[in-house]
């Protein structure tokens, strides 16, 4: 039935642009001759131009071919919607304490059989590293941590049958100049700033299993090829708890996951993340937020996007916003508390100081300068802290302060906030609390609205556009530390960005007139059950 609809279209189409060129003919009329993909003129066509190998008439390579059609235009009839993925193992994100440096983690699949790994979520660099073929590595055993009720898994790319090394020749093999043979697997090593912290080995390819719960494509999954470390030496804090099984990166450089799902056509170039107060959490891939979510541009760093880099125009404290306090800082969900630069958290602090009513403490083992006692009625009332953006948005904080429980319950609190020593500041994690935070990519947009962290997939979501499919390609570099002395959030360092470009929606326009116009071909199925139907110019 739809072939004729086409077909008929083509005809209302070819005698408008007749009228409307002013094509007079009392008997006009418009023929066109139907033919099959695979018959005999179109093989003449086809195969005499690129040598393709034509399948036999009825045979099962002919059907097959028929049949991978028919599934293609399925696709093409769903629309510009792109469903929303997530790991295998389900959206949701969970915190494992300070033995875990305070990071939210997930389980992820990989290979091929599968073999689940637990990761650290980090916005704040790009690769995707677990422990493989170790030679110094985390502990995996589930007894050396409190939190675990099973051991951690290390990889073996020789048990997996859908892995491959990255050659020395790729395109994404930064040290490829240093091999000796272009074909043998490329090495890696990410340095990171804190306590010398460093994960090392070389780039393998296989399969990420993913998942889609949405109306159209209930429970369906999708095994993505990524790029991702065999990490065999791990350094710093990768040893002491943070990320013993590896970190999921998921900057906006080419080989972070986000990208290279966004480059296969799987998703839209965006992702996001939500973290609850009860520390639950969930992360999308594909989403690209809701219409009525606040927003502010993500800006280049040296010309180049190699992170998630915002502009914040001024603080708030209560009802007064401090003047002279506007800073760049890195949105990162790698870094669990946030950042300020030095002057900008000197006011800060101060004018939360004079707000708070209550004795400021100090609390052994706590880092932060601005902590306070709790009064035997609990927990006083925490002067609000907001950041107001470049683009007339505000972010209220809904969680500034980390509270110290004892024995009897909450027995202080401290602002959750420390210098960072440079000029550049960092959203962590905790400043998220409470929002779905979108890193659109696509659009060099930082989207947040309030959100208790609910399946997607089981909510109404606003029809999307196709993706581009492209990305920023390059490394992040960014400063990262850690809530104490056990707790180490990664970050990214000591690596030269390449060359990044902003993505671009591209458009191509057709203008057409009867007087120079070439019809296409229409080729159809003389059997409407074995074909699909092509449109070809």
């Amino acid at each position: 039935m739809a072939i004729w609809k086409v077909s008929f279209a083509a005809v209302v189409v070819g005698l408008t642009m007749a009228v409307e060129c002013g094509v007079v003919a009392a008997d006009m009329f418009y023929s066109s001759k139907l033919v099959h993909r695979f018959s005999d003129e179109v093989k003449k066509l086809r195969v005499s131009r690129n040598g393709e190998v034509w399948p036999q008439h009825r045979s099962l390579e002919y059907y097959g071919r028929l049949m991978s059609s028919d599934l293609q235009r399925q696709k093409m009839k769903l629309g510009p919607q792109f469903q929303l993925l997530f790991p295998s193992e389900g959206s949701k994100t969970m915190p494992l304490g300070n033995d875990f440096g305070w990071l939210h983690y997930m389980y992820i699949d990989i290979g091929t059989p599968t073999v689940s790994f637990l990761v650290a979520l980090d916005a704040g660099s790009d690769l995707l590293w677990v422990p493989c073929e170790c030679v110094q590595c985390a502990p995996l055993s589930a007894s050396y941590y409190s939190s675990l009720d099973k051991d951690l898994n290390e990889y073996n790319p020789s048990g997996s049958s859908t892995s491959k090394f990255l050659s020395c020749s790729h395109q994404l093999c930064e040290l490829g100049s240093n091999c000796k043979n272009p074909k043998q697997p490329c090495p890696y090593t990410v340095n990171y700033v804190s306590d010398d912290t460093s994960t090392s080995g070389v780039l393998v390819e296989d399969i990420l299993h993913l998942a889609s719960g949405s109306r159209m494509t209930a429970n369906s999954s999708a095994r993505a090829p990524v790029i991702f470390g065999c990490g065999s030496k791990q350094t710093g804090g990768y040893l002491n708890g943070v990320a013993p099984d590896g970190l999921l990166g998921l900057g906006p450089g080419e080989i972070s996951v986000p990208s290279r799902l966004a480059k296969a056509g799987f998703v839209r170039n965006c992702f996001s993340l939500c973290f609850k107060e009860d520390d639950s959490g969930r992360i999308f891939f594909g989403d690209q937020g809701p219409a009525t979510q606040q927003i502010t541009s993500f800006l280049p760093s040296d010309g180049q996007f190699v992170t998630y880099l915002v502009g914040v125009e001024s603080c708030c404290v209560g009802s007064s916003c401090i003047e002279q306090t506007n800073f760049k800082a890195i949105v990162d969900s790698g870094t669990s508390f946030t950042f300020l630069p030095d002057q900008i958290y000197d006011r800060v602090v101060k004018e939360f100081d004079r707000e708070v009513n209550a004795t400021k403490a100090s609390f052994e083992g706590y880092p932060w300068q601005y902590c306070y006692k709790s009064s035997s009625e609990g927990l006083p009332k925490i002067p609000s802290f907001t950041l107001k953006f470049m683009t007339n948005s505000t972010f209220i904080v809904q969680d500034p302060v980390f509270v110290i429980y004892g024995s009897q319950g909450a027995v202080g609190f401290c602002l959750a906030v420390e210098p960072s020593g440079i000029d550049i500041g960092t959203i962590g994690q905790n400043f998220m609390t409470g929002y779905r935070m979108v890193f659109d990519r696509e659009n060099l947009k930082l989207g947040w609205s309030l959100s208790d962290c609910q399946d997607l997939t089981d909510s109404n979501r606003l029809p999307m556009t196709p993706a581009n499919g492209s990305s920023p390609n390059s490394l992040p570099t960014d400063q990262q530390n850690s809530p104490n002395s056990s707790g180490v959030a990664p970050a990214v360092a000591g690596r030269t960005p390449s060359k990044s470009a902003a993505p671009t929606n591209r458009r191509i326009s057709f203008k057409l007139c009867l007087t120079k116009l070439l019809f296409p071909l229409l080729l159809v199925s003389s059997n409407f059950r074995q074909s699909m139907y092509t449109l070809t110019l």
